[in-house]
């Protein structure tokens, strides 16, 4: 009987409704609240209704809300023009639209393209910013290791061969974690097992009298310490060995198949053995199996033959590495390698391996090396130029042989004669031609060099070595013709090599000591591919300082004077020269370049200085005045001039004529700063109501100039008035608000009159008008660190390091003054991370060090620190201070005069000895050696 059930029995599918084919539609009532469920929503009705309509091939019926398309476009237009200000759809019938309003959409279209056109750039550019922003603040992944993809292109072969595979990761710090405590389990062992395992194997002759103990063993420790070094060794020897060691190789064997590679094996061995290590047996036999298996399945490998009779001879085997090799010259007598591995195994048997080279050499009359090394078993010069006229019979092309020949042959008209028939037999090297040119006449050479160029018309170096003959010969003045032609015969065969290879020959040359051949060399080519459009200025700065940064200072400067032949209006290129010059020239080579500077851009402040302060230097005062006097008339009224003028005169000690200058210039060039060096002048000489009154004439012309109520107040201060020390300082902060050094100054004279609560108010005040601002903040921890408020210092630091977490002062200040001393290096470590490259926090790191006695390295950091920054004076002070203690007398004169080359103007220890009115007239050396002293 069937298992189906009837159909009537059977449940209604799903939202089943009866009738709805034929249009009916679900429905309860009362009596049916119990059981009864919803019907279909309004949506499946339409759907269903829709599908059977389909279906039928008929339109879908009206029921539910499915209205006809006309009647709901009847009922919109009707609810359109209820409205009577709603105008929607006024000119959407279509029905006035002629060739006015053709030609005025058209207008509107090409106005909108237009418009659109105009913004596209700045759109595009400010898009594009956006989207480098964005990807700036939210880089993706690969981004972020593009520099390590570009460090892998310098990755060798060997290098990513040595590399581990890849292993089961899971679990791996547990595994560690095991194996290293079942390698740390000991065990108590008895000295007598000891003694046992180390005497096992030996046999006993004698029999001891002596009764070492009860249980008839005695303690031997020498034993004991022999047998722990032994395991230790094998410890050693086993971690050394491992598969995943660098420099071992792996040989894998899977079932009959075995794979190796005999050459890195052989490698390895040969390395140990020039170490003096002692190869393994193990690893000889497992060699000498890989390569007896690779010679008998390939018999005419000549490589395979070669390295299993080196395994040989690095076994101690010579006699069986012979024989390997007789085969392998037998099996394979067209492979050279094997020939030469014969000689060389038979060198200590002159006779033999003279046998075996003449064996090779008559089956391989044109392998170059086999007669090279058939040359050097001989042992007579004559003997050597017999076998090599042989060799050269066989092989007349040969660049090495007649090499050889010639460095054989004494008499230097036999080698000419040898040239001659070599530079006629090889008419294409370079080698041989310029060689010859060399050992004859420089009448000769000439002719030898035309008579090269014409078989070799491709070669530059040909031409160079004509340049370099024109030098030595005195024709100086003949170079950059022999360059101009070279240039122009290269680019007509085209075989002009690059710029960047020009400027590497002529830096050859410099070293060799031709060096006009090097400044002919770039005078004709350093301009090669370079179109007047294109930024040469920048790029031969750029090729000076390379070449002046590898020691090529002829080079640099001959590329530097190309450019200033070219560049003729540019300051940029003239202080390039002069710079150079003043480092690796000399003073009166430099005098000249400032001299054209200054007469090719005479409305050049910064050359005109520049020329004035050399001519200073120079001991030559008179010179610096004609300098500045000239100036004067193609710069009047300049401020710089006229202060460069003051600092000469200040230095000659001609006071006079300093104030003459000053006083001059508060009348034609008038400024604030005028009137700040006049004020700074009479206040150094002492005549303080004259510099007052210079200050107050200056506030009344520019009230906002701060270093006029800076000096004024220090005036003040230098006599005692503090109460009006202190009125200059408040005025100075109301006139100029974002100076910071004067809410410094108006907070250290409240606190020396007692009012902390005031001098804190200050710095706030300062620090509100002055966000953020390092100075201000390093000011308040250290007023709260002088009266003791530690915690108070604590907390304003951790805010002034949120605000400014790349000082160098903040960080200095908190590694010195506010971390314990086991704590400094630790927070500079932090801090060097943070600020990258600064003098001050460098500086400390090297004050660390000093303190743990670490000498070598606190140099070395103080050295970093001036390098890094030279303007720094602080980090001179301290240098010369750790010198004063740890140096030598060369080395601190040494600091001395580079800190006076450098002349630095910045640091808090510095500029308060450098400034002090009573100092300005020591030198830089002297105000070193007091900085020095009052360092803390």
């Amino acid at each position: 009987m069937s298992g189906r059930r009837d159909f009537l029995s059977m449940p209604a599918p799903e939202n089943y409704v009866a009738g709805l084919g034929r249009g009916a539609t679900g429905f309860t009532t009362r009596s049916d609240l119990g059981p009864a469920r919803e019907g279909p929503s309004e949506e499946q009705m339409k759907e269903m209704l829709a599908k059977r309509a389909a279906s039928l091939g008929q339109a879908a019926p009206s029921a539910y809300g499915v209205v006809e398309k006309k009647e709901e476009e009847h009922d919109e237009e009707e609810d359109r023009f209820q409205d009577p200000d709603n105008e929607v759809g006024l000119f959407s019938s279509g029905m006035n639209y002629d060739k006015e309003d053709d030609e005025a959409d058209r207008i509107y279209q090409d106005v909108d393209e237009k418009m659109d056109k105009r913004r596209r750039a700045r759109r595009e550019a400010r898009e594009q910013k956006e989207r480098d922003e964005y990807e700036k603040n939210n880089p993706k992944i690969q981004l972020q290791f593009a520099d390590l993809k570009r460090a892998l292109g310098n990755v060798s072969e060997e290098e990513w061969a040595a590399l581990p595979e890849v292993g089961d990761m899971t679990g791996k710090a547990k595994r560690a974690r095991e194996a290293r405590m079942a390698n740390a389990r000991s065990y108590a062992v008895p000295d007598s097992v000891i003694q046992a395992a180390h005497s096992s194997g030996q046999l006993e002759t004698s029999i001891s009298t002596s009764d070492g103990g009860s249980d008839g063993t005695m303690t031997n420790f020498a034993s004991i310490g022999a047998a722990q070094k032994s395991a230790l060794q094998v410890r050693l020897d086993s971690a050394a060995n491992a598969p995943n060691s660098a420099g071992t190789q792996t040989a894998t064997t899977s079932g009959t198949a075995t794979s190796v590679d005999p050459r890195g094996y052989l490698t390895s061995l040969d390395r140990r053995q020039a170490m003096g290590e002692e190869v393994p047996v193990e690893d000889i036999n497992r060699a000498r199996m890989l390569l007896e298996s690779a010679v008998k399945t390939n018999v005419g490998n000549g490589p395979g033959y070669v390295a299993l009779a080196r395994l040989e001879e690095v076994a101690g085997k010579i006699h069986t590495a012979k024989k390997i090799i007789q085969k392998g010259c037998e099996m394979c007598p067209k492979s050279i390698v094997v020939w030469e591995e014969a000689i060389r195994l038979n060198r200590e048997n002159t006779h033999n391996a003279r046998v075996i080279a003449a064996s090779g050499i008559k089956l391989n009359p044109k392998a170059i090396k086999l007669w090279m090394a058939a040359i050097d078993l001989e042992q007579t010069p004559a003997a050597r130029k017999k076998v090599t006229r042989q060799a050269l019979d066989h092989n007349p092309q040969s660049v090495e042989l007649w090499k050889i020949l010639i460095n054989d042959t004494e008499d230097i008209e036999s080698v000419k004669l040898l040239f001659a028939k070599a530079t006629d037999t090889v008419k294409l090297s370079e080698e041989l031609w310029i060689s010859y040119a060399r050992v004859s006449g420089p009448e000769e050479a000439q002719q030898i060099l035309n008579a090269a160029r014409k078989a070799i018309p491709t070669s530059w170096a040909i031409w160079v070595h004509a340049c370099r003959l024109q030098e030595e010969l005195g024709k100086v003045n003949l170079c950059d013709k022999v360059m101009e032609r070279a240039v122009k015969a290269l680019i007509k065969v085209n075989a002009m090599p690059s710029r960047e290879d020009w400027i590497t020959q002529a830096e050859i040359c410099e070293e060799e000591g031709d060096v006009a051949t090097a400044g002919a060399i770039i005078k004709a080519t350093i301009g090669w591919k370079l179109d007047e459009d294109d930024d040469r200025r920048d790029t031969w700065l750029e090729d000076a300082k390379n070449s002046s940064a590898r020691g090529r200072y002829a080079t640099a400067r001959a590329i530097l004077a190309h450019a200033v032949s070219m560049f003729p209006y540019s300051t940029t290129v003239w202080h390039a020269s002069a710079d150079l010059e003043k480092h690796h020239g000399s003073v009166e080579a430099l005098l000249q370049i400032l001299e054209r500077s200054v007469n090719a851009c005479p409305k050049s402040e910064s050359l005109w200085l520049l020329y004035a302060r050399e001519k200073w230097q120079a001991n030559d005062a008179q010179g610096a005045r004609e300098v500045l006097g000239r100036s004067f008339e193609q710069l009047p009224g300049n401020e710089n001039l006229y202060t460069r003028a003051v600092d000469f005169e200040v230095d000659a000690e001609n006071y006079d004529q300093a104030r003459n200058f000053l006083e001059i210039a508060r009348f034609s060039a008038a400024t604030d700063r005028i009137f700040m060096k006049s004020a700074v002048l009479e206040r150094q000489l002492g005549d303080l109501e004259t510099a007052l009154d210079l200050c107050n004439q200056g506030l009344q012309t520019w009230p906002g100039s701060w270093k006029l109520h800076a000096i004024k107040g220090q005036i003040y201060e230098s006599t005692s008035r503090l109460p009006q020390a202190q009125e200059a300082y408040s005025l100075g902060t109301r006139a100029a608000p974002k100076s910071p050094f004067l809410y410094i100054l108006l907070s250290s004279i409240q606190e020396k009159q007692g009012a902390i609560v005031k001098a804190r108010s200050t710095l706030d005040r300062g620090r509100q008008q002055n966000p953020k601002n390092a100075e201000l903040l390093c000011e308040a921890v250290r007023l709260e660190r002088r009266h003791n408020n530690l915690n108070t210092a604590q907390k304003i630091m951790a805010a002034a390091l949120q605000d400014c977490p790349s000082s160098g002062l903040l960080w200095a200040e908190k590694i010195m003054n506010l971390e314990s001393r086991t704590q400094r290096k630790p927070r500079a470590l932090e801090a060097i991370k943070k600020v990258e490259k600064d003098p001050q926090l460098f500086v400390v790191v090297a004050r660390i060090f000093w303190s743990e006695r670490r000498l070598d390295k606190a140099a070395s950091w103080f050295l970093k620190a001036v390098v890094l920054d030279p303007d720094y004076g602080d980090g001179w002070v301290w240098y010369y201070k750790f010198l004063e203690q740890h140096g030598t007398e060369e080395k601190k004169a040494e600091v001395l005069s580079k800190m006076a080359m450098a002349e630095p103007r910045h640091g808090e220890v510095w500029q308060a000895v450098r400034k002090d009115p009573k100092n300005f007239k020591l030198k830089p050396d002297e105000i070193l050696k007091i900085a020095a002293a009052k360092a803390e």
